[in-house]
């Protein structure tokens, strides 16, 4: 039977072996992306605090007209007194800007609505961060992380510098479906018959003959990092196929969340009652803002729309913020969608790109997944030597049968 499976494990090895070792290598490139940025460009982070933040209603505009034909997306307000104000836009080219802050102006139609505002389009999604000083309003850096290194990396990681369902796309995802089934085998193979044989199999003897280091390396780092990499491959799959996507919300016995604009709440259309300013609605939040580590605010859309503002408590990790949808006219709550009031396949999936990339606990996870993306780089190199010397044996057998 082991046979049947060092088959399986040596073919698809060979197969996806080498998109395998450029996915690890780019994956342990980006676990430190975040820390990396804050390390390398402190000044576009950290600022001075000097008296009292401007009100958004003063601080937006002020920010904006300091980028020509920037539209605003949202707004991303830290509590730490000494974190720049993170302002997304877009940069349409020849459109108009329309990125006033303070009160979204109501249109009216036949049905007392205006929908002429539609989604911005997929030009239109947000390309730049302005890193604001919230004290003075003064723009200190432009940052577009699609010109940047780690960006490339990861539509790398992602898309071998494709796109979503580009070839590149789905030679990610088989390759990483194989994976699955390479580090599964491999755990078969690695299971000893013996206690004997199991001691020799969870270290690795660095007296040894090359050979027989290369095979250590092989086997005993590869048993150590199974279980880690197996997650790291399982939580890929859930993010990349739709089936891997429904089998979690099944095994959690939840549905899949529903994507319908009928379903965000709307704002009660007053034609002659113009819209509150974003400070007004976050005062009237208290504590739900005051208390969070974060919170983004994004403008109505347009005259039915609502504000829609992002609040992560202190700890929270990027995927468990909690929703608030807020009347544009009258300031009070028409819905909200707590990350605690999910069902348990939406909160379990919403762990998935944590866990993948190793941010879920903060540091400490994160130094585990560099450290097990970095040894998972050895099982290529270890496995295509052990196969070289297997093939190497078998040659000179074969002219000594010849000769005799």
């Amino acid at each position: 039977m082991k046979v049947f499976f060092r088959t399986i494990h040596l073919y698809l090895s060979l197969a996806a072996g080498i998109i395998i070792f450029c996915s690890c290598f780019t994956g342990t490139m980006l676990v430190f992306e975040k820390e990396i940025q804050h390390a390398l460009h402190s000044q576009r982070y950290a600022i001075k605090p000097e008296g009292g933040r401007m009100a958004l209603a003063n601080l937006v505009p002020t920010a904006l007209k300091q980028v020509p034909k920037a539209k605003l997306s949202s707004v991303m307000v830290y509590n730490d007194p000494e974190h720049a104000t993170e302002i997304a836009v877009s940069i349409p080219g020849k459109k108009k800007n329309n990125a006033e802050m303070p009160a979204p102006k109501a249109g009216k139609s036949e049905k007392g609505h205006d929908h002429k505002d539609k989604k911005p389009k997929a030009d239109e999604k947000p390309n730049i961060t302005l890193f604001v000083n919230p004290y003075t309003g003064q723009v200190m850096e432009q940052f577009n992380r699609r010109q940047t290194f780690m960006y490339k990396v990861e539509m790398f990681h992602r898309f071998l510098l494709g796109a979503k369902n580009s070839l590149g796309d789905w030679i990610i995802s088989l390759s990483t479906l194989i994976f699955l089934f390479i580090l599964i085998t491999g755990v078969i193979l690695w299971w000893p018959k013996t206690k004997a044989i199991m001691r020799q199999r969870l270290k690795i003897k660095w007296d040894g003959s090359t050979k027989r280091l290369t095979h250590d390396l092989h086997i005993v780092t590869g048993f150590y990092t199974s279980i880690f990499l197996i997650i790291v491959v399982l939580t890929g799959l859930i993010m990349t196929f739709k089936w891997a996507n429904v089998a979690l919300f099944a095994i959690t016995g939840s549905k899949p969340p529903v994507k319908e604009q009928s379903k965000v709440p709307l704002s009660v259309y007053k034609p002659d009652t113009p819209a509150l300013s974003a400070d007004v609605i976050l005062a009237d939040m208290g504590k739900t803002i005051t208390s969070a580590e974060y919170y983004s605010v994004r403008l109505p859309r347009d005259s039915s729309a609502t504000y829609t503002v992002n609040v992560w408590p202190e700890g929270a990790i990027e995927t468990t913020a909690d929703v608030y949808y807020i009347d544009q006219y009258s300031g009070g709550l028409v819905g909200s969608q707590t990350f605690a009031s999910k069902s348990l396949g939406q909160r379990v999936r919403a762990y998935v790109k944590p866990v993948h990339t190793g941010a879920v606990y903060g540091l400490p996870t994160k130094i585990l997944s560099f450290v097990v993306c970095a040894l998972s780089l050895i099982f290529p190199v270890t496995g295509v030597m052990m196969w070289l010397n297997r093939t190497k044996k078998k040659k000179p057998r074969a002219k000594t049968l010849v000769a005799a």
